[in-house]
C-alpha cells in the first residue's frame, strides 16, 4: 500500500491510497464547514436534495440506472461531525478496472457521475426543486426526532449537549427539526452556493489506480471546486472542566435507566504525544471486552446492563455509557469512578495492560480491511493534522508503559453526569 497526498489549491487536498487489496475502488468528495446551529440543518439537507436528481439524471430512478451501468456502483451522501466541523460527503464504491468485463475504465465515469450529482443539480427556476426540498426536509426532521428512539445514543447526545453547552461541539450535525421542516428552496440554494465557495474540500481515493490518473480525473470533473477556500477547520479543546461536576437528570417513559459520564482528557487529542497512552488507558478502563468496567461493574457487581467508555480523539473527551436500574444510579456511578481510580493508582496487572494494548492495536489493524474506515480515518487525519500514520500509531500503542497509562488516567477529570430516569408513577 502506498500513500500519496497533494494540495490542489488552498484548502483543497487529494489523498490517494494505492492498493490492490480490494476488488473495488472508493472515491469520496467531502466539503467541510464550521458546525453552527443556524446552518447545520441546511448542511445536512443539501446532500439529500442533491441525491434526488441532477440535470442529466433528474430523478432517483435515472440516477440508479446510471450507477447500475457502472457495474452496480453505489453512490450516496453522508453527513459527519468531526470535532466542531460538519462534513458533507459523497462516496462512490465501484468495481476496480481489473474486474470489468472488457477491461474498460470505471474510475473516470464514476467520478463524472459523482461530479454530476454534486455540481449539476436538478433545478427549477434557477434553484432547487421545491418538491425535493419539502420532502427531504420532512425526512430530515423525522430523522432528528427519531434520535430519541435510541435511548443509549440519546443519553450520550444529551450529555454532550449539557457538558459542551456554548461550544460548537454540542450542535447536532443534523441541525434543528423546525429548521429542517421549514427550509425553503431559496434558502437551501443560497446555502449550497456558500458551501461550494467556502468549504474546505478533501478528495480521497482508495484502490489500484495510479495517483496521477486519480488527480487527472478529479481536476477534470471537479474543476469548479479547485479554488482557494476560506472556511476554517478547527476544534476548541477545553483541557479541564469549567467548574464543579454537574449532574443533569431527565425523565422519560423508559424501563431502564441510562447513566452517562463525561470526562475532559486534560487536553490530550489525536495530535498529542500522549494520545497512544490515552487509547490504552481507555481500553483498560472501559473500551474493551477485558476492561475493568465490563469485568467488574457489569459482570462481577451486576450493577449495569452494559458499561463502556469511548474517546473523542478530536475534542479531547472520554464518555462512559451505561444502562442501570433506576435504584442503582448512585451505586453504579460510584463503582464506575472507583474503577477509574484504580487505573489512576496503577492497580492493574501486566496481563490487563497487555490485553488493553492488544485490543487497541488489533482494532487499528482491523480498520485496514475496510475501504470505508480507511477513508474515514484519512479524512480525519487531513482535517486535524494528526501526527502519526496508522502504522506509526500502532507501534506507539504497543510501546505504551504502565506508568504512561497511569499518567493518562490522572489527567481525566469528571465534568458532567447525565441520568435518564423513568417517569414517576
Amino acid at each position: 500500500m502506498q500513500q500519496h497526498w497533494k494540495r490542489l489549491a488552498d484548502g483543497v487536498e487529494l489523498a490517494v491510497r494505492q492498493t490492490g487489496q480490494f476488488k473495488t475502488g472508493l472515491l469520496s468528495a467531502t466539503l467541510t464547514i464550521p458546525l453552527r446551529a443556524d446552518t447545520a440543518a441546511a448542511g445536512a439537507l443539501i446532500p439529500e436534495v442533491l441525491s434526488r436528481g441532477s440535470k442529466n439524471y433528474p430523478d432517483m430512478e435515472k440516477l440508479s440506472s446510471a450507477a447500475d451501468a457502472l457495474y452496480g456502483a453505489s453512490l450516496g451522501p453522508a453527513v459527519r461531525q468531526r470535532g466542531e466541523s460538519q462534513c458533507v460527503s459523497f462516496l462512490c464504491n465501484f468495481i476496480d478496472d481489473r474486474y470489468a468485463l472488457d477491461g474498460s475504465a470505471v474510475l473516470e465515469p464514476a467520478a463524472e457521475l459523482m461530479g454530476e450529482i454534486l455540481l449539476n443539480p436538478a433545478v427549477c427556476e434557477g434553484i432547487f426543486r421545491r418538491d425535493y426540498v419539502e420532502s427531504e426536509g420532512a425526512n430530515l426532521a423525522d430523522r432528528i426526532r427519531a434520535r430519541m428512539n435510541d435511548k443509549r445514543g440519546w443519553a450520550i447526545f444529551r450529555l454532550i449537549q449539557e457538558m459542551c453547552a456554548g461550544e460548537a461541539y454540542a450542535v447536532d450535525k443534523l441541525g434543528d427539526e423546525d429548521q429542517a421542516r421549514s427550509m425553503t428552496a431559496e434558502r437551501l440554494w443560497a446555502a449550497y452556493q456558500s458551501l461550494l465557495r467556502e468549504a474546505k474540500v478533501t478528495f480521497y481515493y482508495g484502490g489500484a489506480a495510479e495517483p496521477e490518473r486519480v488527480e487527472d480525473a478529479v481536476r477534470r470533473v471537479f474543476g469548479p471546486l479547485l479554488t482557494g477556500r476560506t472556511a476554517p477547520v478547527d476544534c476548541r479543546v477545553e483541557a479541564e472542566p469549567k467548574g464543579p461536576v454537574r449532574t443533569v437528570t431527565d425523565s422519560m417513559d423508559v424501563t431502564q435507566g441510562k447513566l452517562a459520564l463525561g470526562f475532559r482528557t486534560g487536553g490530550v487529542t489525536m495530535a498529542s504525544e500522549d494520545y497512544p497512552a490515552l487509547l490504552v488507558c481507555n481500553a483498560l478502563f472501559g473500551g474493551s471486552a477485558s476492561s475493568k468496567l465490563f469485568l467488574n461493574v457489569r459482570e462481577k457487581m451486576s450493577l449495569c446492563y452494559y458499561a463502556s467508555s469511548v474517546v473523542d480523539k478530536i475534542k479531547g473527551l472520554m464518555v462512559v455509557s451505561s444502562g442501570v436500574e433506576f435504584s442503582q444510579f448512585d451505586r453504579a456511578q460510584e463503582a464506575i469512578l472507583a474503577q477509574l481510580d484504580a487505573v489512576k493508582r496503577g492497580d492493574f496487572t501486566g496481563e490487563e495492560l497487555t490485553a488493553a494494548v492488544r485490543s487497541v492495536a488489533n482494532n487499528l489493524r482491523g480498520r485496514r480491511d475496510s475501504q470505508g474506515q480507511m477513508e474515514d480515518d484519512q479524512l480525519t487525519r487531513l482535517l486535524f493534522h494528526a501526527a502519526q500514520e496508522r502504522e506509526e500509531l500502532i507501534g506507539a500503542v504497543e510501546s505504551v508503559t504502565a506508568d504512561q497509562v497511569v499518567q493518562a488516567a490522572r489527567r481525566l477529570k469528571l465534568d458532567t453526569v447525565y441520568r435518564l430516569a423513568g417517569k414517576e408513577g
